[in-house]
Protein backbone atom coordinates (compact mmCIF):
# COMPACT_ATOMS: atom_id res chain seq x y z
CA UNK A 1 0.00 0.00 0.00
CA UNK A 2 1.66 3.53 -1.18
CA UNK A 3 0.44 6.18 0.77
CA UNK A 4 1.57 9.74 -0.07
CA UNK A 5 3.64 11.56 2.28
CA UNK A 6 2.08 14.04 4.48
CA UNK A 7 4.36 16.88 2.56
CA UNK A 8 1.48 16.42 -0.15
CA UNK A 9 -0.98 17.67 2.02
CA UNK A 10 -1.45 21.73 2.44
CA UNK A 11 -1.96 22.99 5.79
CA UNK A 12 -5.72 23.43 5.45
CA UNK A 13 -6.18 19.24 4.05
CA UNK A 14 -3.58 18.55 7.00
CA UNK A 15 -5.86 20.37 9.66
CA UNK A 16 -9.22 18.59 8.74
CA UNK A 17 -7.70 15.27 7.98
CA UNK A 18 -6.08 15.29 11.67
CA UNK A 19 -9.82 16.88 13.34
CA UNK A 20 -11.50 13.35 11.16
CA UNK A 21 -8.69 11.30 12.62
CA UNK A 22 -9.10 12.38 15.96
CA UNK A 23 -12.84 12.07 16.20
CA UNK A 24 -12.99 8.43 14.69
CA UNK A 25 -9.74 7.49 17.47
CA UNK A 26 -12.19 8.99 20.42
CA UNK A 27 -15.77 7.45 18.70
CA UNK A 28 -14.91 4.94 16.67
CA UNK A 29 -17.63 6.73 13.92
CA UNK A 30 -17.58 9.20 11.41
CA UNK A 31 -17.41 13.16 11.59
CA UNK A 32 -19.02 15.47 9.29
CA UNK A 33 -18.58 18.90 7.64
CA UNK A 34 -20.97 20.51 9.70
CA UNK A 35 -19.56 19.25 13.25
CA UNK A 36 -16.22 19.84 12.55
CA UNK A 37 -17.28 23.46 11.87
CA UNK A 38 -18.55 23.84 14.53
CA UNK A 39 -15.99 21.97 16.70
CA UNK A 40 -12.50 22.66 15.15
CA UNK A 41 -12.05 26.34 15.10
CA UNK A 42 -10.97 26.40 11.61
CA UNK A 43 -12.81 29.16 10.38
CA UNK A 44 -13.99 27.71 7.12
CA UNK A 45 -17.49 26.90 5.97
CA UNK A 46 -19.12 23.76 5.91
CA UNK A 47 -18.89 23.51 2.35
CA UNK A 48 -15.23 24.38 1.99
CA UNK A 49 -14.30 21.42 4.45
CA UNK A 50 -16.70 18.99 2.43
CA UNK A 51 -14.60 19.73 -0.76
CA UNK A 52 -11.15 19.29 1.02
CA UNK A 53 -12.55 15.69 2.67
CA UNK A 54 -13.74 15.23 -0.99
CA UNK A 55 -10.27 15.77 -1.57
CA UNK A 56 -8.70 13.38 0.92
CA UNK A 57 -11.61 11.03 0.31
CA UNK A 58 -10.10 10.70 -3.82
CA UNK A 59 -6.76 10.44 -2.11
CA UNK A 60 -7.60 7.36 -0.57
CA UNK A 61 -7.11 9.03 3.25
CA UNK A 62 -10.61 9.27 4.06
CA UNK A 63 -13.63 6.97 3.20
CA UNK A 64 -17.47 7.43 3.37
CA UNK A 65 -19.39 4.17 5.49
CA UNK A 66 -22.89 5.58 4.13
CA UNK A 67 -23.60 8.40 1.81
CA UNK A 68 -24.37 11.34 4.14
CA UNK A 69 -22.45 9.90 7.23
CA UNK A 70 -19.62 12.14 6.83
CA UNK A 71 -15.69 11.29 6.81
CA UNK A 72 -13.76 8.62 8.49
CA UNK A 73 -10.10 7.55 8.39
CA UNK A 74 -9.35 4.70 5.90
CA UNK A 75 -6.48 2.45 6.82
CA UNK A 76 -4.34 3.88 4.47
CA UNK A 77 -5.07 7.04 6.37
CA UNK A 78 -4.37 5.74 9.74
CA UNK A 79 -0.86 4.43 8.09
CA UNK A 80 -0.43 8.25 7.17
CA UNK A 81 -1.45 10.10 10.57
CA UNK A 82 0.55 7.11 12.38
CA UNK A 83 3.71 7.31 10.45
CA UNK A 84 3.53 11.12 9.75
CA UNK A 85 1.46 13.62 12.15
CA UNK A 86 1.43 11.18 15.26
CA UNK A 87 2.33 12.87 18.50
CA UNK A 88 3.43 10.25 21.32
CA UNK A 89 1.95 10.81 24.77
CA UNK A 90 4.40 8.65 27.57
CA UNK A 91 3.46 6.61 29.63
CA UNK A 92 2.76 8.21 33.10
CA UNK A 93 4.47 7.49 36.44
CA UNK A 94 1.63 5.47 37.66
CA UNK A 95 1.23 3.56 34.49
CA UNK A 96 5.40 3.15 34.27
CA UNK A 97 4.88 1.59 37.48
CA UNK A 98 2.06 -0.69 37.39
CA UNK A 99 4.19 -2.07 34.05
CA UNK A 100 7.13 -2.35 36.49
CA UNK A 101 5.70 -4.05 39.61
CA UNK A 102 4.11 -7.11 37.00
CA UNK A 103 7.37 -7.42 35.66
CA UNK A 104 9.22 -8.04 38.98
CA UNK A 105 6.72 -9.71 40.92
CA UNK A 106 8.48 -12.75 41.28
CA UNK A 107 7.83 -16.32 40.45
CA UNK A 108 8.02 -18.32 37.21
CA UNK A 109 9.43 -15.99 34.48
CA UNK A 110 6.12 -17.06 32.08
CA UNK A 111 4.11 -15.99 35.33
CA UNK A 112 5.95 -12.39 35.27
CA UNK A 113 5.21 -12.43 31.16
CA UNK A 114 1.94 -13.53 32.06
CA UNK A 115 1.23 -10.67 34.50
CA UNK A 116 2.96 -7.87 32.53
CA UNK A 117 1.11 -8.76 29.59
CA UNK A 118 -2.16 -8.28 31.59
CA UNK A 119 -1.49 -5.06 33.23
CA UNK A 120 -0.75 -3.97 29.67
CA UNK A 121 -3.84 -5.08 28.29
CA UNK A 122 -5.81 -2.79 31.65
CA UNK A 123 -3.84 0.47 30.65
CA UNK A 124 -4.30 0.06 26.74
CA UNK A 125 -7.71 -1.17 26.68
CA UNK A 126 -6.81 -3.65 24.11
CA UNK A 127 -5.37 -7.10 24.37
CA UNK A 128 -2.06 -8.21 25.12
CA UNK A 129 0.14 -10.11 23.63
CA UNK A 130 3.46 -11.94 24.29
CA UNK A 131 5.60 -14.00 22.24
CA UNK A 132 8.72 -16.41 23.88
CA UNK A 133 10.21 -19.22 23.26
CA UNK A 134 9.75 -22.67 24.80
CA UNK A 135 11.75 -23.14 27.46
CA UNK A 136 13.95 -26.15 27.31
CA UNK A 137 13.72 -26.93 30.88
CA UNK A 138 15.68 -30.27 32.16
CA UNK A 139 13.68 -33.50 32.89
CA UNK A 140 13.74 -35.49 35.75
CA UNK A 141 11.31 -38.00 35.44
CA UNK A 142 8.90 -39.67 33.13
CA UNK A 143 6.42 -41.79 33.89
CA UNK A 144 2.43 -43.28 31.99
CA UNK A 145 -0.49 -43.17 33.63
CA UNK A 146 -3.47 -45.18 32.06
CA UNK A 147 -6.38 -43.60 31.29
CA UNK A 148 -8.49 -45.80 28.96
CA UNK A 149 -8.12 -48.99 27.36
CA UNK A 150 -6.98 -46.76 24.21
CA UNK A 151 -5.02 -43.55 25.87
CA UNK A 152 -2.20 -43.11 28.78
CA UNK A 153 -1.21 -40.11 30.04
CA UNK A 154 2.77 -39.08 29.88
CA UNK A 155 4.38 -37.37 33.26
CA UNK A 156 6.92 -35.28 32.49
CA UNK A 157 8.47 -33.67 36.28
CA UNK A 158 11.58 -31.31 35.64
CA UNK A 159 14.30 -30.49 37.63
CA UNK A 160 12.59 -27.26 38.62
CA UNK A 161 9.35 -28.79 39.56
CA UNK A 162 7.33 -28.41 36.67
CA UNK A 163 5.15 -30.98 35.49
CA UNK A 164 3.37 -31.34 32.14
CA UNK A 165 1.28 -33.60 30.36
CA UNK A 166 0.99 -35.49 27.26
CA UNK A 167 -1.75 -37.61 26.13
CA UNK A 168 -0.85 -40.90 23.91
CA UNK A 169 -3.06 -43.33 22.16
CA UNK A 170 -1.87 -46.89 23.27
CA UNK A 171 -2.65 -50.09 21.51
CA UNK A 172 -5.70 -51.58 23.41
CA UNK A 173 -4.78 -54.37 25.94
CA UNK A 174 -1.43 -53.08 26.77
CA UNK A 175 -0.43 -54.00 30.15
CA UNK A 176 0.23 -51.53 32.64
CA UNK A 177 3.76 -53.58 33.73
CA UNK A 178 4.45 -52.40 29.61
CA UNK A 179 3.44 -49.00 31.18
CA UNK A 180 5.97 -49.44 34.44
CA UNK A 181 8.80 -50.85 32.40
CA UNK A 182 8.73 -47.70 29.76
CA UNK A 183 8.29 -45.24 32.28
CA UNK A 184 11.42 -46.74 34.33
CA UNK A 185 13.57 -46.90 31.28
CA UNK A 186 12.54 -43.58 30.26
CA UNK A 187 13.30 -41.78 33.36
CA UNK A 188 16.72 -44.18 33.97
CA UNK A 189 17.79 -42.87 30.42
CA UNK A 190 16.77 -39.07 30.32
CA UNK A 191 17.02 -37.77 33.58
CA UNK A 192 19.75 -34.48 33.34
CA UNK A 193 18.44 -33.70 30.25
CA UNK A 194 16.79 -31.31 27.78
CA UNK A 195 13.65 -32.56 26.32
CA UNK A 196 15.32 -32.19 22.77
CA UNK A 197 18.83 -33.83 23.97
CA UNK A 198 16.34 -36.83 25.59
CA UNK A 199 14.90 -37.38 22.56
CA UNK A 200 17.83 -37.67 20.24
CA UNK A 201 18.94 -40.09 23.20
CA UNK A 202 16.11 -42.42 23.01
CA UNK A 203 16.29 -42.45 18.55
CA UNK A 204 20.33 -43.80 19.72
CA UNK A 205 19.32 -46.18 22.23
CA UNK A 206 16.37 -47.62 20.20
CA UNK A 207 18.19 -47.88 16.53
CA UNK A 208 21.02 -49.07 18.17
CA UNK A 209 18.52 -52.02 19.82
CA UNK A 210 20.51 -51.22 23.51
CA UNK A 211 16.87 -51.00 24.82
CA UNK A 212 16.23 -53.61 26.76
CA UNK A 213 12.78 -53.50 26.43
CA UNK A 214 9.78 -55.96 25.64
CA UNK A 215 7.67 -55.24 22.69
CA UNK A 216 4.92 -53.30 24.10
CA UNK A 217 7.17 -51.03 26.18
CA UNK A 218 9.60 -50.27 22.96
CA UNK A 219 6.35 -49.29 21.50
CA UNK A 220 5.08 -46.86 24.18
CA UNK A 221 8.51 -45.13 24.17
CA UNK A 222 8.18 -44.95 20.24
CA UNK A 223 4.97 -43.50 20.56
CA UNK A 224 6.06 -41.01 23.08
CA UNK A 225 9.34 -40.36 20.76
CA UNK A 226 6.53 -39.21 17.99
CA UNK A 227 5.09 -36.72 20.26
CA UNK A 228 8.13 -35.19 21.92
CA UNK A 229 9.82 -34.66 18.17
CA UNK A 230 6.10 -32.71 17.76
CA UNK A 231 6.52 -30.40 20.92
CA UNK A 232 10.35 -30.02 19.96
CA UNK A 233 9.19 -28.03 16.29
CA UNK A 234 6.38 -26.43 18.29
CA UNK A 235 5.95 -22.58 17.57
CA UNK A 236 7.02 -20.27 20.65
CA UNK A 237 5.02 -19.75 23.36
CA UNK A 238 1.80 -17.08 22.84
CA UNK A 239 0.17 -15.65 25.76
CA UNK A 240 -2.92 -13.26 25.53
CA UNK A 241 -4.59 -11.73 27.92
CA UNK A 242 -7.74 -9.44 28.33
CA UNK A 243 -9.81 -10.15 25.27
CA UNK A 244 -12.86 -9.03 27.11
CA UNK A 245 -12.05 -5.46 26.44
CA UNK A 246 -11.89 -5.85 22.91
CA UNK A 247 -15.90 -6.24 23.20
CA UNK A 248 -16.65 -2.40 24.52
CA UNK A 249 -19.65 -0.37 23.80
CA UNK A 250 -18.41 0.81 20.49
CA UNK A 251 -17.85 -2.61 19.51
CA UNK A 252 -21.38 -3.82 20.12
CA UNK A 253 -23.02 -2.11 16.87
CA UNK A 254 -20.12 -4.40 14.93
CA UNK A 255 -20.60 -8.11 16.71
CA UNK A 256 -19.68 -9.44 13.52
CA UNK A 257 -16.04 -7.46 13.50
CA UNK A 258 -15.63 -8.14 16.82
CA UNK A 259 -16.52 -12.23 16.52
CA UNK A 260 -14.05 -12.12 13.78
CA UNK A 261 -11.29 -10.71 15.85
CA UNK A 262 -11.87 -13.36 18.79
CA UNK A 263 -11.32 -15.94 15.97
CA UNK A 264 -8.30 -14.67 15.39
CA UNK A 265 -7.20 -14.30 18.24
CA UNK A 266 -7.66 -18.39 18.81
CA UNK A 267 -5.83 -18.44 15.86
CA UNK A 268 -2.64 -18.37 18.06
CA UNK A 269 -0.40 -19.89 15.17
CA UNK A 270 -0.91 -16.95 12.82
CA UNK A 271 -0.90 -14.62 15.44
CA UNK A 272 2.46 -16.14 16.90
CA UNK A 273 3.96 -15.72 12.94
CA UNK A 274 2.49 -12.38 12.70
CA UNK A 275 4.63 -11.08 16.20
CA UNK A 276 7.53 -13.52 15.08
CA UNK A 277 7.83 -10.84 12.15
CA UNK A 278 7.91 -8.03 14.31
CA UNK A 279 11.75 -9.88 15.83
CA UNK A 280 13.78 -8.09 12.92
CA UNK A 281 15.11 -4.96 13.98
CA UNK A 282 14.48 -2.66 17.04
CA UNK A 283 11.60 -0.52 15.96
CA UNK A 284 7.86 -1.20 16.96
CA UNK A 285 5.96 -2.26 14.47
CA UNK A 286 2.44 -1.17 13.88
CA UNK A 287 0.00 -3.52 11.59
CA UNK A 288 -3.31 -1.74 10.40
CA UNK A 289 -6.30 -3.77 9.63
CA UNK A 290 -5.58 -5.36 6.07
CA UNK A 291 -2.32 -4.28 5.78
CA UNK A 292 -2.17 -7.91 7.57
CA UNK A 293 -4.38 -10.76 5.63
CA UNK A 294 -4.96 -12.34 9.08
CA UNK A 295 -7.14 -8.97 9.92
CA UNK A 296 -8.60 -8.59 6.88
CA UNK A 297 -12.38 -9.08 7.50
CA UNK A 298 -11.75 -7.96 11.67
CA UNK A 299 -10.05 -4.28 10.85
CA UNK A 300 -7.87 -4.83 13.73
CA UNK A 301 -4.84 -3.27 14.82
CA UNK A 302 -1.73 -4.73 16.20
CA UNK A 303 1.55 -2.92 17.87
CA UNK A 304 4.36 -4.80 18.42
CA UNK A 305 8.10 -4.42 19.75
CA UNK A 306 10.89 -6.94 20.78
CA UNK A 307 12.62 -7.06 23.46
CA UNK A 308 16.43 -8.37 24.68
CA UNK A 309 17.96 -10.73 27.10
CA UNK A 310 20.94 -10.23 28.69
CA UNK A 311 23.01 -11.52 26.24
CA UNK A 312 21.85 -8.64 23.58
CA UNK A 313 19.55 -11.30 21.73
CA UNK A 314 15.78 -10.98 20.66
CA UNK A 315 13.92 -12.96 23.57
CA UNK A 316 10.69 -12.54 22.59
CA UNK A 317 7.64 -9.96 20.89
CA UNK A 318 5.49 -7.80 23.19
CA UNK A 319 2.46 -5.80 22.29
CA UNK A 320 -1.26 -5.10 21.81
CA UNK A 321 -4.04 -6.17 19.45
CA UNK A 322 -7.38 -3.80 19.42
CA UNK A 323 -9.63 -1.82 16.93
CA UNK A 324 -8.25 0.46 14.48
CA UNK A 325 -9.24 3.30 16.25
CA UNK A 326 -7.19 2.64 18.90
CA UNK A 327 -5.34 5.23 21.10
CA UNK A 328 -1.96 5.01 18.78
CA UNK A 329 -0.49 8.07 20.15
CA UNK A 330 -0.80 6.40 23.82
CA UNK A 331 -0.30 2.62 22.96
CA UNK A 332 2.84 2.92 20.86
CA UNK A 333 4.55 4.76 23.72
CA UNK A 334 3.46 1.94 26.17
CA UNK A 335 4.17 -0.57 24.13
CA UNK A 336 7.97 0.29 23.88
CA UNK A 337 7.93 0.66 27.76
CA UNK A 338 6.81 -2.60 28.48
CA UNK A 339 9.42 -3.78 25.58
CA UNK A 340 12.15 -1.87 27.53
CA UNK A 341 10.60 -3.36 30.94
CA UNK A 342 10.91 -7.22 30.02
CA UNK A 343 14.43 -7.15 28.88
CA UNK A 344 15.35 -5.56 31.93
CA UNK A 345 13.49 -8.37 33.74
CA UNK A 346 15.18 -10.71 31.48
CA UNK A 347 18.33 -9.43 32.00
CA UNK A 348 17.87 -9.66 35.76
CA UNK A 349 16.81 -13.72 35.18
CA UNK A 350 20.16 -14.22 32.79
CA UNK A 351 22.35 -13.20 35.83
CA UNK A 352 20.76 -14.77 38.60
Amino acid sequence: MVVPPITELNDRARDIFRVVVDAYLATGGPIGSKTIAQRAGLNLSPASIRGVMQELEERGLLASPHASAGRMPSERGLRLFVDGMMQVAEPSVEERAAIEARASGGGPVEEALAATTAALSGLSACAGLVLVPKREVRLRQIGFVPLSATQALAVLVSEDGSVENRVLAIPEGLGGSALTEAGNFLSATVSGLTLSDARHRLERELSDSRAALDGAARALVERGLAVWSEDGERRPVLIVRGQGRLIDAAATADLERVRSLLDDLEGKQEIASLLDSARAGDATRIFIGAENKLFALSGSSVIARPFRGVDGRVVGVVGVIGPTRLNYARVVPMVDFTAATLARFMGVQGNT
